[in-house]
């Protein structure tokens, strides 16, 4: 079942920047107590700084760490348990986009990729799930995208990682239910942060960070399996997951040009 301790305490990892910063910003703001993790040190100063200044009614306190290195994963899990307090939900979020076309074609984004997006949640999974399943207790949300609903040019790499974390986290939900453990998947669609200032293409449905953090909070407290948006384009690319090879990709050359 969803957390039923509102406000209560979350962990957020790549809380950073882009959507993560701004999920822990919307939890502050609604009172809980959020423990926010990421690489960058000086970033989650600077969001704990911020959000005390701003008088939110939660605090957030920032706890350094590195998602591919699973020993410190737990470590922290241990830490924020100790001085935050029990968690009620867990959010990993830390992820990266490498764009790698065709024609420079390499392991190195597939290897990098795997180990942040995917297996830094795998990773996440392997510190919490012990003490959620001995606790018969525990939200879990993991961040995805729509990208790993089919695969779209140039995220080869990118779009994997993504499929693989829609896949595993349909294949846990049914069981870790059964234990009292609720996991979600979360599938955002084109939100404005660093890495999509980055993009030179068309990004439809472009959403805030602050309105897609909003549409985590919501999603996560109703307690649903998947938390995808905007829904319009939501809606789209679940009705060209259903469409035959033949149709899809020339609609998605016609769409990109690629």
């Amino acid at each position: 079942m969803a957390a039923s301790h509102f406000p209560g305490r979350v962990w957020i990892t790549g809380a950073g920047k882009g959507i993560g910063r701004s999920v822990a910003w919307e939890y502050a703001k609604r009172g809980w107590s959020v423990a926010a993790s990421a690489r960058t040190e000086a970033d989650l100063v600077s969001l704990a700084d911020e959000a005390a200044a701003a008088k939110l009614p939660g605090k957030i306190t920032p706890f350094v760490n590195d998602v591919t290195d699973q020993d410190a994963v737990k470590q922290t899990f241990k830490a924020i348990e100790q001085s935050v307090g029990t968690l009620d939900q867990v959010i990993f979020n830390a992820g990266t986009h490498i764009e790698n076309p065709p024609q420079n074609f390499s392991v190195a984004p597939f290897r990098m990729l795997m180990e942040i997006n995917y297996m830094g949640a795998v990773n996440g999974l392997s510190a919490v799930l012990p003490t959620f399943l001995e606790r018969r207790a525990g939200h879990v949300g993991v961040v995805s995208s729509v990208a790993g609903y089919r695969g779209l040019p140039n995220a080869s790499a990118y779009g994997a990682t993504k499929a693989a974390l829609i896949n595993m986290c349909e294949s846990l939900h049914g069981q870790l239910k059964e234990k009292g453990v609720t996991i979600s998947v979360i599938n955002p669609g084109f939100v404005r942060t660093p890495l999509t200032d980055k993009n030179k293409f068309p990004m439809p449905f472009l959403m805030e960070p602050e309105e897609a953090a909003t549409a985590i909070f919501e999603g996560m407290a109703k307690g649903k399996f998947e938390i995808a948006f905007p829904a319009p384009f939501v809606m789209i690319l679940k009705f060209l997951r259903l469409l035959p090879y033949t149709i899809y990709f020339p609609l998605v050359r016609k769409a990109t040009g690629l």
